[in-house]
Formats: structure tokens, sequence, C-alpha cells
């Protein structure tokens, strides 16, 4: 980017990425041609990978800066509609541009709570923290902490919580982004997270925001026209109306009738019985895993030795034997197994393979899962969620930083309305996405028969069989609903496929969940590494530490927290849209009170904010290690969870915050206040004609 002045930056970046559009979209026609012609799928898809990437790597390595104001904060210049448009692809992560349309795919009405939370923050952010932390001007938001509170401790704590939600979060990018670069390129899914991990450290590793920020502008054109693409072709494909925000209502009332007649089909009915038994059968080898794995191992031996003694196939004796060598190892990987294939049988026991009516507000009737199941528990849940993303939203530290890259208050206020309008743009189609893909699933895929699968199933189930399996359980031959078993995260992956488009589609949809994942995860590692160079080396180590030597510390910094980060990611610890709610909780109940009360109640000192920060985030980190499977087998935690008020871990911030609110309070008030100074200090900030500070 050339370094003229404000006025001739904005129409230089208008021709430049109108350029950058119109050339994205030839480039995308001219991969259609050449799948015409006869180019394979995994040729368009290397295609899509690598230039994309290319495109990517050159905005870094032409932005590539050592001066810390541009490496930190691009310069303070960016234009409040590129601003806006970077905070958006920075927000629209793999959770949002993967995990959104899927997870309202499976939970219907209930995925909506991610649609209000994560859109309500932005207000909160407008409100109470943008134009505040701009006009505050520093280069994190542990640099506000410690200014606000004085002394290193709260800014030591903010890095801690820095790292901890950002880290988690990250991972979930990265996983994102192993999964779209495995199905682009056929690797295996941990090559893939390394091999995508090289389109992340070219952007932030050479530039910091100064490239981050040019290049999260490049990849939101990338992803929206992705996301939009296969939904207005599917919504033309349905209904020939191409808005498909105009046809969602009647889409879903044909979902409705669909899922009504499944719910009552006989086949259906007969799979949720055979599955039934299996999960029976797995609570009583569940009541002793160690005789239970005995008996199957003595009888799968006992098979294979009367195969052979009687000359049976050697396909059969083959087959014999693969079962013995999938049998768990030992006890407690034949609990783990078993516990897992049961939670999967009592979901399949229910209608709709264990998935809501796509309609209905809430649960409805308790006897179909459990006590979870009921009316309030729902609500509660719906409403908690809604909560913990509004708030999180709101206190995202590699979000909030962005406001530090404006030129002035008014922009910063600006780039919120603009970043709302962009990240719109998917919000109000994911929706609608989820409704036409699950129309195809139940009138296409389902019924058709094992023989005559269409190939994207086979192609996922490759990928990853917890992403898509399909079973013949009745044995019929024929797929029914309750056969199925698919993961949220590749329902927009998959989606030009399950739409019969030409594959094209497939691969600009995987190069903009691509383009989503890389531009969070960008910022995420740049908030980290910033937080460790600048926070915790040159504010709190070495004051002295020269420029040049903290850019190129954060620079080491970045490659080793991505490594770290890949390698968790590789380990496949959770689904996407569990980290990244837990990334929110974390966040909320960290700094949304020592922010919000630091602007606006002059009386919050550094003790209360302290106290309240570790308050929040112990009870938000106690409750989802308590209570969320993954992490209770990690530490080893048996029995079951203890949910408070019925809530799900997945909404552990709704605890943290107010715990850590009230005590941030109770502690300023039986403490000394803050000095005159740092309370008129406070007023300042919060007058609407005072300066840059």
């Amino acid at each position: 980017m050339p370094a003229s002045s404000d006025s001739h930056l904005r129409p230089y970046l208008d021709r430049l990425y109108w350029r950058f559009t119109w050339g994205f979209i030839g480039f995308v026609l001219l991969l259609g041609v050449l799948e015409r012609v006869g180019w394979s799928k995994s040729a368009i898809g290397l295609t899509f990978l690598l230039g994309t990437l290319a495109v990517y790597a050159t905005i870094g390595i032409l932005t590539r800066t050592i001066d810390p104001v541009e490496y930190y904060v691009a310069g303070r210049r960016v234009p409040a509609f590129y601003n806006g448009m970077a905070l958006a692809a920075d927000w629209l992560s793999a959770a949002s541009f993967l995990g959104l349309a899927g997870t309202l795919y499976m939970q219907g009405f209930g995925g909506l709570a991610f649609l209000l939370g994560w859109t309500g923050g932005f207000v909160l952010v407008a409100l109470f923290l943008a134009p505040y932390l701009r006009r505050f001007g520093q280069f994190t938001i542990p640099d506000f902490l410690a200014e606000r509170y004085g002394g290193p401790v709260p800014r030591l704590l903010g890095v801690f919580a820095l790292l901890l939600c950002s880290f988690i979060y990250v991972v979930a990018q990265i996983y994102g982004v192993g999964l779209i670069t495995s199905r682009l390129t056929g690797l295996a899914f941990e090559v893939g997270v390394f091999l995508g991990l090289g389109g992340i450290l070219v952007c932030s590793f050479l530039g910091g925001m100064r490239a981050v920020t040019w290049t999260q502008v490049a990849q939101y054109i990338v992803l929206i026209l992705a996301y939009v693409t296969p939904v207005v072709w599917l919504s033309v494909k349905q209904t020939g109306w191409p808005v498909p925000q105009l046809t969602y209502g009647i889409q879903l009332q044909k979902v409705t009738e669909r899922e009504q007649a499944l719910a009552e089909s006989p086949q259906e009915v007969h799979v949720q019985g055979i599955w039934a038994h299996q999960a029976h059968v797995l609570r009583e080898r569940l009541r002793d895993p160690a005789a239970a794995l005995e008996r199957e191992r003595t009888q799968v031996e006992r098979h294979i030795e009367a195969l052979r003694r009687y000359d049976g196939d050697p396909a059969d004796i083959a087959e014999a034997e693969r079962l013995l060598s999938r049998l768990p190892r030992d006890e407690a990987a034949a609990r783990a197994l078993w516990t897992r294939q049961l939670e999967q049988a009592q979901t399949k026991t229910t209608a709709l393979g264990g998935m809501p009516p796509q309609a209905r507000p809430y649960a409805q009737d308790t006897a179909e899962a459990g006590p979870q199941a009921g009316v309030e528990p729902s609500r509660r849940n719906f409403l908690a969620l809604v909560f913990c993303l509004v708030v999180g939203t709101a206190a995202l530290p590699h979000l909030l930083v962005r406001f530090y890259t404006v030129p002035n208050v008014r922009q910063a206020r600006q780039s919120v309305a603009w970043g709302a309008g962009f990240i719109a743009l998917l919000y109000l189609t994911a929706p609608a996405l989820a409704v036409m893909v699950k129309f195809e699933v139940l009138n296409g895929l389902v019924g058709t028969s094992f023989d005559a699968l269409p190939h994207w199933v086979s192609a996922w189930s490759r990928v990853d069989p917890g992403l898509l399996s399909v079973r013949d359980v009745n044995r019929d031959g024929v797929l029914q609903l309750g056969e199925i078993t698919i993961g949220p995260d590749i329902i927009v992956l998959a989606s030009a496929e399950i739409a019969g488009l030409p594959y094209v589609v497939a691969g600009l949809v995987a190069a903009g969940g691509l383009a989503a994942a890389l531009s969070t995860a960008d910022g995420l590692l740049l908030a980290i590494t910033s937080a460790l160079s600048h926070d915790l080396y040159y504010k709190t180590l070495d004051p002295t530490a020269e420029t040049a030597r903290r850019v190129t510390l954060s620079k080491v910094l970045l490659l080793v927290v991505a490594l770290l980060a890949a390698y968790i990611a590789a380990q496949k610890p959770a689904d996407i849209l569990f980290l990244v709610s837990a990334a929110f909780s974390l966040a909320a109940a960290a700094f949304f009170p020592a922010l919000v009360l630091g602007i606006f109640w002059s009386r919050a000192n550094g003790p209360g904010a302290v106290a309240g920060m570790v308050a929040g985030l112990a009870v938000t980190v106690y409750y989802m290690a308590a209570t969320q499977p993954w992490l209770r087998s990690v530490l080893g935690l048996s029995g079951e969870p203890r949910l408070w008020w019925d809530i799900q871990p997945i909404a552990a911030g709704v605890f943290g915050v107010p715990v850590g609110l009230a005590v941030t309070v109770v502690v300023s008030l039986i403490t000394p206040a803050p000095s005159p100074q740092r309370r008129a200090w406070v007023r300042r900030l919060r007058s609407p004609f005072a300066g840059k500070l």
C-alpha cells in the first residue's frame, strides 16, 4: 500500500479492490470453463488453493514493515469503509462461515442464538467501547488496562486472559483451515493443517497489522462471493427466484412438511428401533467394560479359528481379522469408544436422526431426549448463549484492537457500522442456506439406494468419518435419515455438491471458507504476539528494547504460537463451534466488566478490576472443565456432569460475567478509591470534546 496522504488513499484503494474483485470473478469463470473441458476436481481444488494463497502472500510481502506503529496498528490511517471490511473478515471466522449454517441445519431455531448474539454484540461495541478505545489510542487491550488501573498486574492479567481466549479461538480457525485444505487437495487432515498454516504466516509474519488489514479486505471479498453464490444458485434451482432471503419461508414450509412425513415413515421408525437395541447393548457392555471386551475378543478369535479350520472364504477371514484389529486395546479405550457410540445411538433413537424440527422454537417433549429437552431448559440455554455471545463479541481483544487502526474517533464509530453491514450480508444468508441444503438432503439424498449415492458422500467420509458417514442399519439397501451421521462443519463446504452444482462452485466455497479461517487466524495470532512482545516483553521486562528487536521478537513468537496451535488443531480436540464459543465466554468473563466499568465508572480501581477478572475467569473455566465432555475426558473426570440450572458448557460465561462484575464493584468499594488524577483521566476519556490522550 502506498504511503500517500489519507485524501489519496481511499480512491487508490477503491480502484485496487474493484480490480481485484473483477479479477477474482474472472478467475472463477475461467476455472468453470476448464471444468467443462475436462479439468479434474483435484486440479480445480488445488488451483483455488494455490491461487488465493498466492494473492494473500503477495499482499503480505508488499506490505512488510518493521515500523511498530505500522506493525501493530497499520499506521492508524485505515479508512472506516475498509476497516469495516477488515473487521468483518476478522469476525467472519471459520465458525461463522463453516459452523453457522451447519448449526442452523442441525439445531433449527436453536441455532439462531448465534445470529442474535454475534450481531447484538456490535451494538455494545459501538456504544460502549470502540470510540473510547480509539480515543485512548495505544496498541493493545492490556495497554488500556494498565493505563486505566495502574501497575503491571492488570496488564499481566490482561495478557494471560488474552492468550487464553485467543489461543482457543485460533486453534478453531486452524482446524477449519486443515479441514478445507484437505478437502481441496485430497491430503490428510494433519497435512492440510500445516499446509494452510503457511498461508496464515505469510500474511501476518512480514507486515503485522498493516499486512493483515489489507489481506483481510481481499479475503472478505472472496468469502462473501463464495458464501452467496451457492445460496443464490440453490434458490434459483428450487424456487426460480435469485434472492434466497425472500424464498426462505417457502422452503422452510416445504422442509417442515417433509420432516413430518419422515417422522411417520415406517422405515425411519424401524431404524430408530434398531438404534435403540444397539443403545441397550452398549449400556450392558459399559456395566463391565473389561469383561465385555474380553468376550468380544474371544468370540472374534473363535470365529477366525473356525473359518480357518473349515477352509472358509479368505475374504471372510480377512474381514474377521480386521474386526479383531479394530477392537479397543484395553478397558479405558473400550469405555471411551462405547460411550461415544452410545451417545450416537441414543441420539438416533429419536425422530429425524436426532435433529429437532427446523421450525420448532424450543424442545416440546421431555420424553424425546431426556431432561435437557424440556421447554424451560431449552429456553434458558438459548438466552444464556445469546448473552455470552453478545458480551463476548464486545470483549474479544483481536476485534477491539481494530479500532486503534483508524485515523480518529468518528471513523471508529463508522467502522462498526460498516463492519455490521458487511457481516449482515452473510448472516442474513445463513438461515436460507441451512434450509435449502436440508431440503436437498431430505428430498434428494434420503431414499437413495446405497449403490447410487453421490461421489461426495464417500469423498467427505474419507476426510473424516466424524464429519459424514452413512450406514445401512436396517440392511434394506436404501438410505434413511436415521442412517446418516453428518457434522455441522461440512454443511457449507458440501452445499454445492449436495445440490449437484458444478465442482467449481464447491471449490469456490472452499476458497471462501479458507479465506474466513485465514483472516481470523491472522488477526488472532497478531493479537497474541503483540501481547507477548509489546505488553510482556517491552512494557514489563525491557522498556528500553529497540524497535527492531521488538518487531523481530513479535515475528518469532508468531511463528512459535502458530506451530503450537497447528499441532493442537491436528489432534481434533473438539468441534469448531464449541471452541469458538468457549473463547467468547472466556473473553466476556475476563474483559467486559473491567473494560466497561473502567470507562464508565471512575470509582473502579486496580484491586477491583484484578479481583473481578480472576473471579470471572475462574468461574467460567471451572464450569467448562466440570461439564464439557471432551474436557472432562482430558481431566479424567468420571460420573455424570452436574449442570447449573441446566445450562450447557457452551454458555459458561453466563456465570462468569455477573460474578466478575459483582466482584469488581464490591472490591472497588471496599478498597481505596483511584487518585483524583486517574478519575479525571476517565472523565476526559468519556468527554465528546476530548482529543486523543
